[in-house]
């Protein structure tokens, strides 16, 4: 199928850009621009696009009142902000994701030339739009210079996936869980629902740069009875925590079961990504052994799945969000079809299932 877009941005470089760098995949069609939120939304009635991006500040109608208008109206196409890697920028995009936006991308920044700045964008852009847009997963042959991991988002295999059997109740002694593209409003489903603290510290990687964590954190904190904080170095993770990966690094922790403390890295990305579930999850693992609890809720891509795999492997129990839910079921559905998770859960039972899970006895049976 070919993809048909909207492209809203007031600066004429940018919509310019911007349709360039979609135009570069054969399966994308920018079927119209527009230089504000009001006009997009005239547009979009019109014209009943596929996806929109969206800029944040326009005249008129900026991006974020746009985007709540739309959905205020039944659209429920995927919607791509474009934001500035600043407090303000994380602030609006943060706003935009509750209003309803699905994902977002850094805006192209001055620096560099023109070529560099449509790799920039096609990078980010089209396989969201892929991953996002419904029946658009199974990509056409992708031009030259688009990298081969563009192509992800829901497992391109039969999407199937049967709950792992014979995983005995233990003792949770930390939860760790990661997430991606949706990710933001998923954990804020999971946090609100978590009606007590846990007796155990959650450990989180969200894909997010790194002023975006901090707010994210500062946000959830406030949903609920558990303190939600962005990950300090050499900072104890403490029962009833949750921390947050800083963007652009690795979370790992030293100590061991009652004694954890958080270790903030800066290694090389995995999965392309920095933070990275494969290295909380290892790392957790590494210091606490099985008595664990790993959720993997919506988002692109694979991360997670190997440390899931390893969890799983060892005797912890997994959790993944169910795709009816998810925004992209790419991150849980992966690590589903591989056999990991135990349960396969609406983000709405998330919390309770957390909570269920941590405060179950350990006498050793079946979990169904």
């Amino acid at each position: 199928m070919t993809i048909r877009v909207l492209v809203v941005d007031d600066s004429v470089v940018i919509r310019r850009l911007v349709v360039q760098a979609l135009e570069s995949d054969p399966g994308i069609e920018v079927i119209s621009t527009a230089a504000n939120g009001r006009l997009a939304l005239a547009k979009v009635e019109q014209l009943r696009p596929d996806a929109v991006t969206m800029d944040i500040e326009m005249p008129e109608l900026n991006g974020v009142e746009a985007v709540r208008e739309l959905r205020k109206r039944g659209h429920a196409m995927p919607i791509i902000m474009f934001s500035t890697l600043t407090e303000r920028g994380a602030t609006a995009t943060l706003d935009a994701l509750s209003a309803g936006a699905s994902d977002y991308v850094a805006k192209p920044s001055n620096v560099g030339s023109i070529n560099e700045s449509l790799k920039a964008v096609a990078d980010q852009l089209i396989p969201k739009i892929r991953a996002l847009v419904p029946g658009a997963r199974q990509a056409p042959q992708r031009p030259a210079g688009v990298p081969a991991r563009a192509a992800v988002g829901a497992p391109p295999a039969a999407r199937t996936a049967t709950p792992r059997q014979g995983a005995r109740r233990h003792p949770v002694r930390a939860v760790v869980l990661g997430c991606s593209t949706g990710g933001p409003e998923a954990l804020s489903r999971v946090v609100e629902r978590l009606t007590v603290p846990l007796p155990v510290p959650m450990l989180v990687v969200q894909h997010m740069p790194a002023v975006f964590t901090r707010q994210l954190a500062n946000r959830l904190d406030r949903l609920g009875p558990s303190s939600v904080v962005e990950a300090e170095d050499g900072q104890a993770l403490v029962p009833g925590g949750i921390y947050i990966a800083p963007g652009d690094t690795h979370l790992e922790v030293d100590g061991k079961a009652g004694n954890l403390r958080a270790r903030i890295t800066h290694g090389p990305p995995v999965n392309f990504c920095r933070p990275s579930v494969d290295v909380l999850f290892r790392s957790v693992l590494e210091r606490i052994g099985p008595d664990l609890l790993g959720v993997i809720l919506t988002g692109m891509g694979a991360d997670g799945k190997a440390g899931s795999g390893a969890i799983a492997e060892a005797g912890g129990t997994i959790v993944v969000q169910d795709e009816k839910t998810s925004v992209v079921w790419g991150m849980p559905g992966v690590t589903a079809q591989a056999g990991y998770a135990h349960r396969i859960v609406p983000i709405l039972e998330i919390g309770q299932t957390i909570s269920a899970l941590v405060q179950a006895s350990a006498a050793p049976q079946e979990v169904n």
